[in-house]
């Protein structure tokens, strides 16, 4: 693939990865990022390596976001506003909301959970990223009789495609973290998980990709994918500048529709807000918690990082914006004060949004666009960006340079929107 020339067109977690696995095989690469390298959603999310994990839906899952919609705690939030496109979304994604489809979604994603992983580890160790990767686990913990029972059916699920979750008391997990309080009565523990700072992974990854031969540009935005007949030929820039190139890669989360719509490529992609809220203890040497924790009734997590602890979560759909709200970020705290000691007297040290790309049946697009040679997208990860991230890059590689890949990825494919 050494004569093939490849623009990478978003510089987060997807793109870097794909970005440096195209390289590994001699690709010419041009990455290009309309801002910072993991500037945007890849800059301040949960830090959770968490693969094999049931996605969003689920058989009840719009009965409880209509409940949540009630619930000042809850970490769904949808603006009252005309949205033709967004009740379009969530239309379709009820529809997705079926024991058949869970079924099938872990199908696809667990396999690829366990490769994300393995590669994470490599990626880590032989490239010496300075990340603060930890292959410690997580643990999901609950207040409620039926919070236990669904984290209970989650862990069942996923011990059929390899994960090995363990179920814990309350007392067994206040045992091994004592923050936990006494209104915990249990949860399970996640072994096949890793944390990391996510922005330092993407920078760290992003230098080894440039020391591969990979040229970034950052500050140019891609305004058109060119293309002659059904063929790709490059990008134009913002300014005006083109790129050639014989293959395109879309990485650009939230926005990757407005690229793909000149050929006939619908994307029904939205963006999914996500806050947090960094913490840290007057004391700078101690830490809140040890290990990482999900809070099971509120979906927020809570990751130690480097000398402070980074709660994170909420799902808001106000449409393509950064406009942080108080009160969302202060539910982060509230929910942390329900379950875990320490937390009313520690420091906030940074607050951040971002925008997560959503699909409505919670499964990536990855692969190549049905009827464009040469134009390939790699979107719609939702939560799971981080922990995908690097098998997406594996993934796109195979594409560009085989037109095929040895993962079993063929439902992240385009063809099911046609």
């Amino acid at each position: 693939m050494a004569d093939r020339r490849v623009v990478v067109v978003g510089g987060g977690v997807i793109g870097v990865c794909c970005a440096y696995f195209l390289a590994k095989q001699s690709a010419e690469v041009i990455l290009v990022e309309r801002g910072e390298i993991g500037g945007a959603a890849s800059f301040g999310n949960a830090g959770s390596i968490a693969p094999g994990h049931p996605p969003l839906n689920k058989p009840g899952r719009i009965r409880r976001s209509l409940l949540d919609l009630l619930n000042p705690k809850s970490p769904l939030y949808i603006p009252v506003r005309w949205d033709p496109g967004l009740f379009r979304w969530l239309w379709t994604f009820r529809t997705f909301c079926t024991d058949h489809h869970l079924a099938a979604s872990m199908e696809a994603l667990a396999p690829l959970g366990h490769a994300s992983l393995d590669l994470f580890d490599g990626l880590v160790a032989s490239e010496n990223l300075a990340c603060n990767y930890e292959r410690s686990g997580y643990y999901e913990i609950c207040r409620t009789k039926e919070g236990l029972v669904e984290a209970a059916h989650d862990a069942s699920m996923m011990r059929q495609y390899g994960y090995h979750p363990r179920e814990m008391s309350g007392d067994e997990l206040r045992e091994i973290e004592p923050a936990i309080l006494e209104s915990v009565v249990g949860g399970v523990f996640f072994p096949e998980a890793a944390t990391c700072d996510p922005h330092r992974f993407v920078l760290e990854l992003a230098d080894r990709s440039v020391r591969r031969g990979v040229r970034i540009e950052t500050g140019r935005g891609v305004s058109e994918v060119l293309s002659t007949g059904s063929a790709v030929k490059g990008v134009r820039l913002e300014d005006g500048k083109i790129l050639d190139a014989s293959a395109v890669v879309l990485a650009t989360g939230s926005y990757s529709a407005s690229l793909t719509k000149k050929f006939g490529l619908r994307l029904p992609v939205r963006a999914g807000k996500g806050y947090h809220r960094d913490l840290e203890l007057e004391d700078a040497s101690a830490r809140l918690l040890d290990v990482a924790c999900i809070l099971a009734e509120t979906s927020v997590f809570c990751t130690p990082i480097a000398g402070f602890t980074r709660l994170a979560g909420t799902l808001e759909f106000s449409g393509v914006n950064h406009e942080m709200r108080p009160r969302r970020l202060e539910q982060l705290t509230l929910a942390a004060e329900d379950y875990l000691h320490g937390v009313q007297g520690a420091v906030i040290r940074s607050e951040w949004c971002g925008l997560r790309p959503c699909t409505p049946d919670g499964i990536p697009y990855v692969g190549p666009v049905p009827g464009q040679s040469g134009l390939f997208v790699a979107t719609g990860h939702a939560m799971l960006g981080l922990t995908l991230g690097p098998v997406t890059g594996k993934l796109i590689e195979g594409y560009v340079s085989e037109g095929r890949t040895s993962l079993p990825a063929g439902a992240l494919g385009l063809e099911r929107l046609e």
